[in-house]
């Protein structure tokens, strides 16, 4: 099977080829692509997800070998949830080669970040079925970079730290509303208030409720502690 040119280019980005280039088109084949006759990634989805885990927690492991599981965890948990993978898939443009059908084209499929962090995943898992755990690996550790050594800023959860603040000045846990959306279907924007019993209070906006409740839990620990 020949690649075409722009999945050929895209290998170029992520640096490695394929001696299966089949499953790299199953990779890049979203659900509402596929048939009877063709596959999609949702199984390799499955797969390369448990594949990043296992690289993420061995690169953490052997980066800070004095590290607690309790240290590591939410180091892990920021390298391999959702959000980074599609941050990651949007370094390599993997949107620009996502096979999509008719409806999520139209809906901008190519800028979701699900499908974004789930065609990552795929792509993960093709590599490793591919090559190998160590091709999958060097692929990760290369297009992860530098988030692994920042990872600690990363790590830090406001809505844990804004809970854990509160909570140690007897007040009851902070409360999250969405007062707000817009955009449109495809690109939503959420807008979250976060209050304290006190009445102490933030908004922020972001493109998924979690963000949003991130931004602005950040946003008001500052507040508080200032």
């Amino acid at each position: 099977m020949k690649l075409s040119v722009e999945l050929t280019a895209f290998c170029e980005r992520i640096g490695y080829q394929f001696n299966k280039p089949e499953l790299l088109v199953r990779a890049m084949t979203h659900p509402s692509m596929s048939s009877p006759h063709r596959d999609n990634n949702q199984r390799l989805e499955f797969l390369g997800d448990r594949v990043l885990g296992l690289v993420m927690a061995e690169a953490l492991f052997r980066a800070d070998m004095g590290a607690s599981e309790g240290v590591l965890a939410p180091r892990f948990n920021a390298l391999v949830r959702k959000e980074t993978c599609a941050d990651v898939a949007r370094q390599v443009e993997l949107g620009s080669v996502l096979r999509l059908g008719r409806s999520e084209m139209k809906s901008g499929g190519r800028r979701k970040q699900a499908l974004l962090g789930d065609a990552m995943e795929a792509l993960i898992a093709a590599v490793y079925l591919d090559g190998g755990f160590k091709a999958a690996s060097d692929v990760v550790l290369r297009l992860w970079g530098d988030r692994i050594d920042q990872v600690e800023e990363d790590a830090r959860d406001p809505k844990t730290s804004l809970q854990e603040w509160a909570q140690a000045r007897g007040e009851t846990p902070p409360v999250y509303t969405e007062i707000g959306r817009s955009g449109p279907d495809h690109q939503p924007i959420f807008t979250i208030e976060v209050q304290l019993a006190s009445g102490a209070s933030e908004r922020a906006s972001a493109g998924s409720k979690r963000q949003a409740e991130q931004a602005a839990a950040k946003a008001l620990l500052s507040k508080v502690t200032s």
